[in-house]
């Protein structure tokens, strides 16, 4: 029987480069893998125009068109990219040296539906009884004047005080000017390195993010895979095929990660980080499928409920395809 051919996008993935070079093959599929390093460009593509058969997604994006009745596409419980986020939250400490001091401020963020947005939005409440109802949001590019992409996310459910970066300045440049007081999201301002009024407002996110996840259980999940709904109903077995593949690769890129004779990556402490590694997760810190990611899957549908993203959480095994 014929291979059935399928194009993937998606970033080029220590965990994704098996199948790129074609060491790990998708039973029963020639898989195009179309490796595009800005994932918002996926998923813009994907999202206006369902260009790719099957890519790497943004959670929230794809949660909230299945929860509007939105469903083109399927999920799989495989997710390319996950970040704890407590060192994504960088303030002008002019202004903002707690959490708390957050409230009523003006702060900036790539997109408010952004998945990276909505975990820190939720941290900050559910850990730090940050009460955000008084934010006005300015959305823009963090280091450019541009726009974050162009999302085809449903609208917000309830009205939230919400403006486009028009200034013609970055927000991390507005950061610095004091015109907005703080800046979450999926990046770091420039002025990070280079202002000493702009830190981090957890400088010690590692030591928190540690005790956040040892607590939670949550390891937050950013971008899921998915599938073009009509091609998972003509040929179903490419979910389990898909999964068994990426599962294949993610081995394969742990196998050679924990080979300290030589170091793959730059990253000179990363035998204490394989270390930590083996302490905390048991080894593998990047699991799929639903069951061992459940703790993050209901907190960020959690959030989205209560970020009026959707009316509801949606129950996490009704999110994705069996595999």
């Amino acid at each position: 029987m014929a291979k059935i051919p399928l194009t993937f996008a998606c970033g080029l993935y220590d965990r994704m480069l098996a199948l790129y070079t074609g060491e790990v093959q998708a039973e029963g599929i020639d898989l195009d893998f179309i490796a595009i390093d800005d994932p918002r460009q996926i998923f813009d593509r994907m999202g206006k125009n369902l260009e790719f058969d099957a890519c790497e997604m943004s959670s929230s994006e794809v949660i909230s068109r299945h929860a509007a009745g939105r469903r083109e596409m399927v999920a799989l419980p495989v997710f390319p990219s996950r970040v704890f986020r407590h060192g994504f939250i960088t303030v002008n400490r002019k202004a903002v040296r707690t959490p708390k001091d957050l409230a009523g401020k003006r702060i900036g963020t790539p997109l408010y539906t952004q998945t990276a947005a909505l975990f820190i939005r939720g941290l900050l409440q559910d850990e730090y009884g940050v009460d955000l109802s008084g934010v006005h949001w300015l959305q823009g590019a963090t280091n450019s004047a541009e726009s974050h992409g162009h999302p085809s996310a449903p609208p917000l459910l309830k009205p939230v005080s919400i403006e486009q970066n028009a200034s013609g300045r970055s927000l991390s440049e507005l950061l610095e000017a004091g015109e907005i007081q703080a800046i979450i999201g999926s990046g770091l301002p420039l002025a990070l390195r280079t202002n000493p009024d702009v830190q981090r407002l957890f400088p010690d996110f590692h030591a928190r993010e540690l005790d956040y996840y040892r607590r939670t259980r949550i390891f937050p999940i950013m971008h899921l895979v998915a599938i073009k709904k009509s091609i998972y109903e003509k040929y179903p077995f490419v979910a389990t095929s898909l999964f068994n593949a990426f599962q294949r690769a993610k081995e394969i890129a742990l196998e050679r990660m924990y080979n300290q004779r030589a170091l793959r990556y730059m990253l000179p402490w990363l035998p204490r980080d394989l270390d930590e590694i083996h302490e905390v997760f048991n080894g593998d810190p990047w699991p799929y499928g639903v069951e061992a990611n459940r703790p993050t899957l209901e907190a960020l549908v959690r959030y989205m409920a209560e970020q009026s993203l959707i009316k509801a959480p949606i129950p996490v095994d009704e999110l994705f395809v069996p595999v």
